[in-house]
């Protein structure tokens, strides 16, 4: 019975293994790794394709790597999607059977300036000069009311910052303070891909 049993599971053993190797054989795939000029690797879309039609689709994983497998042999070409980012793509990349076609970390996706929001600002003293090298803290209004900081700046030499967001709807509130001044904030409503302006006066230090 051990010997019958034994030799059952040797059986399956070999047909998947006959299988998975003809699948090697005949099909191969494609890997690589997405950077980005800023933000998060993952979560972009790879179309593969042959000439212009499409042919199946991955998305990458948080550190921005991918792979994508059962592509018969032959020429293909990448397409890279993620909103705020530049579209990317890579073409005549060859897969052969068998084969996983290796691109390294070669593609870098840069910002798209036209789909994405600006926050730009400056702020002030109380005479009405720019102020320089003060803390400017952004953080988004969620639904509750509450806040939570997502990033910041320090103002440059003329007293200016600015901040990139993504464009869809959603409410902000930028704070400043510098030393002996009271912080001051204003929220400002992001709906869209636009440049967004803000001026931050500081209200006189206290005697």
């Amino acid at each position: 019975m051990r010997f019958k049993k034994t030799l059952f599971v040797f059986a399956i053993t070999l047909v998947l293994s006959s299988a998975a190797l003809g699948q090697d054989k005949t099909l191969g795939a494609i890997k690589g790794k997405v950077r980005v000029e800023t933000g998060t690797p993952g979560g972009v879309t790879v179309v593969v394709r042959r000439g212009e039609k499409e042919v199946t689709r991955s998305t990458t994983g948080k550190d921005g790597d991918f792979l994508v497998s059962k592509l018969t042999p032959g020429m293909y070409g990448l397409t890279f999607r993620k909103p705020g980012l530049s579209i990317g793509s890579m073409e005549d990349i060859e897969v052969k059977a068998g084969k996983t076609r290796s691109l390294g970390d070669r593609l870098i996706l840069t910002i798209d300036e036209g789909s994405i929001a600006f926050l730009s600002g400056s702020v002030f003293n109380a005479a009405g000069r720019s102020v320089p090298n003060v803390k400017v803290e952004l953080s988004r209004i969620m639904e509750d009311g509450n806040t939570k900081k997502i990033d910041g700046r320090v103002t440059t030499e003329t007293g200016s910052f600015k901040f990139r967001l993504s464009p869809e709807p959603g409410k902000y509130r930028v704070s400043v303070k510098a030393d002996g001044s009271e912080p001051v904030t204003k929220d400002v409503e992001i709906d869209g891909a636009a440049v967004y302006r803000v001026a931050l006066s500081l209200p006189a230090k206290s005697q």
